[in-house]
């Protein structure tokens, strides 16, 4: 099944392979959602016909860790990183949900920001630059949202130490 046979209006009755295209990127199915695999150089690209085709809502933006897990569900013809982009779209007139993940090499986590295209999304890029180090080029304010500014590290890394609190309760032995 090639990208012309493919339309976002037969999605919903199709059983679609792992090797499909749509949009020019590879395709999947996962728990009855359509998963488009774009690269990074193909993000904003396929973001942008995805919203030409009603899909004008973003719900969620987030990231996953795979370091300790690196396989994953994904078409054959994808390149495995650490990190994964997740973004979740809705079209309200088709009564449908979409996903993209993009795959994030730890050497480089960088990715384009969707901001422009979606622009409440500027606070779950931030989130997901503060708790994963992943940097969204082009958005209007990557600082950190979370976490103090002098923190180190990002703390849903998988490789981020657990570390302790010292906790000291009122009126227990040994509190002064």
């Amino acid at each position: 099944m090639t990208e012309e046979t493919v339309s976002i209006e037969e999605e919903s009755d199709l059983n679609l392979s792992v090797e499909d295209l749509m949009y020019e990127v590879p395709v999947s199915r996962s728990r009855g959602q359509v998963v488009l695999h774009p690269t990074r150089e193909q993000y904003l690209e396929t973001i942008d016909k995805l919203s030409d085709d009603g899909f004008n809502v973003c719900i969620d933006i987030t990231a996953v860790d795979y370091l300790e897990e690196p396989e994953r569900d994904t078409p054959s013809s994808i390149a495995l990183e650490r990190f994964e982009v997740v973004l979740n779209l809705l079209s309200h007139m088709k009564k449908e949900r979409i996903r993209i993940r993009v795959q994030i090499p730890e050497a480089d986590p960088v990715i384009p920001s969707a901001f422009d295209f979606f622009p409440g999304t500027e606070a779950l890029e931030r989130e997901v630059f503060d708790l994963f180090g992943i940097e969204f080029e082009g958005h209007p304010d990557m600082t950190r949202i979370l976490m103090p500014e002098n923190w180190n590290g990002h703390p849903l890394r998988k490789d981020y130490d657990v570390g302790e609190i010292p906790v000291q309760f009122k009126d227990a032995p040994g509190a002064g």
